[in-house]
């Protein structure tokens, strides 16, 4: 995630509702549509000067304009009649349980952000088919053994606000959840020991590394490899397990074709980090916080 400059988030002046309070600070400026008015003391900027960058990078800029209209914001009862009887829940991982791009990370962490991140732009926006991506933007860094156990060391996960509640509110409804990620099992196993969800429960990549560590590439076997792959990977999770629905949240355009017939019956969009405007028009349901959700469930 990139700080409060280089995200080149735009300021505005705030004014407290206190009457005691007279000073204007600054704070990020929101789209409307993917939050609400943050207020924030003069006092606790001063106490946490380097907080409003956390504040200012946990939000990404949109894909179009800001202001672009989405019809799929508010539920309808179909949607949410699937969503509140369904066996289980597939959730992408980055950029939905985590505010990160995990490989983007990591080829920050090894010196070739820039590049890799322009890659997975590409990716998930579809435009390019996945593996490919994939093959290209680890051959830019080749991460060996020893990096991606000191990155884990350092970049502990950072996960979404409000997943761990809704993870929770699943599992108290006796759903079952999964995380099915074109991403690394080296870096989604936290993740999901912080959740409590069984390891057996993650679909994703694997890293191939060498006796020495050195890094070898990726397992082509695994349905995420490729494209189309999470959709695979639900419609064995479908049929293996025999659930009678399924919903699958993300925010790219591999988690929207996991939405076919055999796969997932439900795609709710996730927007809350990532705004992709061609994947969130075609949703069922256009979430910016994981409360809509829980509150949903009820």
């Amino acid at each position: 995630m990139e700080g409060l400059m280089s995200a080149r988030i735009n300021l505005k002046p705030i004014h407290s509702f206190s009457s005691r309070q007279q000073n204007s600070i600054l704070v990020p400026a929101l789209p409307p549509k993917v939050a609400k008015r943050v207020l924030i003391s003069p006092t606790w900027i001063m106490r946490n000067p380097k907080s409003l960058n956390s504040i200012a990078a946990s939000f990404q800029p949109l894909e179009g304009s800001a202001a672009t209209h989405f019809d799929n914001t508010l539920p309808s009862k179909e949607v949410l009649d699937v969503w509140r009887t369904a066996d289980a829940v597939c959730f992408d991982v980055d950029s939905t349980v985590c505010v990160d791009e995990g490989i983007d990370e990591l080829a920050e962490f090894c010196g070739a952000g820039k590049a890799v991140a322009e890659w997975t732009a590409r990716a998930m926006s579809g435009s390019v088919p996945f593996e490919q991506a994939l093959a290209a933007r680890l051959s830019l860094f080749n991460p060996s053994l020893s990096q991606v156990k000191e990155f884990l060391e350092k970049r502990p996960p950072r996960l979404s606000p409000g997943i761990d509640a809704l993870v929770k509110k699943l599992k108290d409804k006796n759903k079952t959840v999964f995380l099915v990620s074109g991403g690394f099992r080296q870096m989604i196993n936290p993740i999901a020991s912080i959740l409590g969800i069984p390891l057996e429960n993650i679909y994703a990549n694997q890293l191939l590394f060498g006796s020495s560590g050195e890094f070898l590439g990726f397992d082509t076997k695994e349905p995420t490899s490729r494209s189309g792959g999470k959709a695979t990977a639900v419609e064995q999770i479908r049929k293996v397990k025999g659930y009678n629905s399924l919903v699958m949240i993300g925010d790219g355009a591999t988690d929207l074709e996991a939405r076919k017939p055999g796969g997932a019956d439900l795609f709710i969009c996730y927007g809350g980090v990532q705004l992709r405007a061609s994947v969130a028009a075609k949703a069922d349901w256009l979430v910016y916080n994981f409360k809509d959700l829980i509150n949903s469930l009820d």
